[in-house]
């Protein structure tokens, strides 16, 4: 909670992948046993893949270093040039990778829906002719929570009639499941559930769990046997890593159970906001909150600032909170003090104009 930088108390609500690694998880990773991962040698990273495939029932896992990669190897995995990715409206592999869709794969996305969500309907009306002049519709990815549009769950109700129409029409189906442990812990299912319908999932460490590194994708056999080779393709390849593995095990071991704290963190923050004028907040479902305010977005973030709370803009007047294992362990009153005192004096005084604050 306590930047390297800064003499007195931060509250980092950026994302909750600003954490540090506990005592604990450090010693962990210190002590890891460890191999040469590339001639898959290093049994703190087997012992990892076969964890998290188990916690989300499938029949083994990879793991990558970042988030990214693993959706990216999936959609290599799924699709062929020239195909055409079903999302969600905001989805993370067309958003948030770099055009490494368009770069890698050579796919196209095709957005549906709104706010993340959408609907077996939706995907049904999206799904090309087959024709020599369309797109290939080949992939469907879901997310879930989903992180642009703050932090939702999405229906299973929904997912299992999206997954019985990309059956009928040969679709595969990839689950972003960077934040899978909050989707479960707001809805009460277990992962396995909620990665089920899916052929492929990737899930991350550092999001949520505490881990400083790490993701996987999870499937069957085979198609990690495929994942493998495109993992070292993108230059994933790593050595002796199980120093990084032992982090994620410890993770998932430890912080899982605790991301429910996170969650009513995030809800009381929300119903604070929501007495202040000027600020509309949504449903908080999980630990991200959209906060749309009647002002300039990015002066509130840096009158925060200057209090000791960081946290980002995401529109010119939309701001976004996640709370975390590392903001929510004390002096959190403190940090929701900070922060609906910020709005309220940003938002009732004139705006500050973008040269003001440099």
């Amino acid at each position: 909670m306590v930047g390297p930088n800064m003499s007195e108390t931060t509250f980092d609500l950026r994302s909750d992948t600003v954490t540090q690694p506990s005592d604990a998880m450090r010693q962990a990773m210190a002590q890891a046993s460890v191999g040469d991962d590339v001639y898959r040698e290093d049994p703190t990273v087997r012992r990892l893949e076969e964890l998290v495939a188990g916690i989300v029932g499938k029949e083994a896992a990879l793991f990558v270093p970042t988030g990214t990669m693993a959706n990216q190897i999936a959609l290599l995995c799924h699709t062929r040039p020239g195909d055409e990715v079903v999302t969600g409206d905001g989805s993370h592999c067309a958003y948030y990778e770099s055009g490494a869709g368009a770069a890698w794969s050579g796919v196209q996305f095709e957005q549906v829906g709104r706010g993340g969500l959408f609907t077996a309907e939706d995907l049904a009306a999206a799904i090309k002719p087959r024709a020599y002049y369309c797109p290939n519709s080949s992939l469907v990815v879901v997310e879930n929570t989903h992180n642009r549009a703050g932090g939702r769950v999405f229906p299973q109700s929904d997912i299992d009639a999206i997954a019985e129409v990309a059956r009928q029409q040969n679709l595969a189906l990839h689950l972003d499941g960077a934040r899978i442990w909050n989707a479960a812990a707001a809805s009460s299912c277990s992962v396995a559930m909620l990665c089920k319908p899916f052929d492929s999932v990737s899930v991350c460490f550092s999001k949520g769990l505490g881990a400083p590194i790490g993701s996987a994708i999870c499937g069957n056999a085979q198609l990690v046997e495929q994942a493998l080779r495109f993992r070292k393709m993108l230059g994933g390849g790593m050595r002796q890593v199980g120093i990084l593995a032992a982090g994620a095990i410890h993770a998932l071991e430890h912080n899982r159970d605790r991301i429910v704290e996170d969650h009513r963190a995030a809800q009381r923050l929300g119903a604070a906001l929501r007495e202040v004028e000027g600020v509309r907040v949504g449903n908080v479902e999980t630990n991200i909150i959209n906060v749309n305010i009647d002002g300039d977005a990015l002066a509130v973030v840096e009158a925060a600032k200057r209090r000791g709370v960081l946290f980002n803009p995401v529109g010119p007047e939309r701001v976004r909170l996640v709370t975390h294992l590392d903001v929510v362990s004390e002096g959190f009153d403190e940090c929701i003090a900070r922060v609906v005192q910020t709005h309220r004096d940003v938002l009732g005084a004139p705006a500050t104009s973008r040269e003001e604050l440099g």
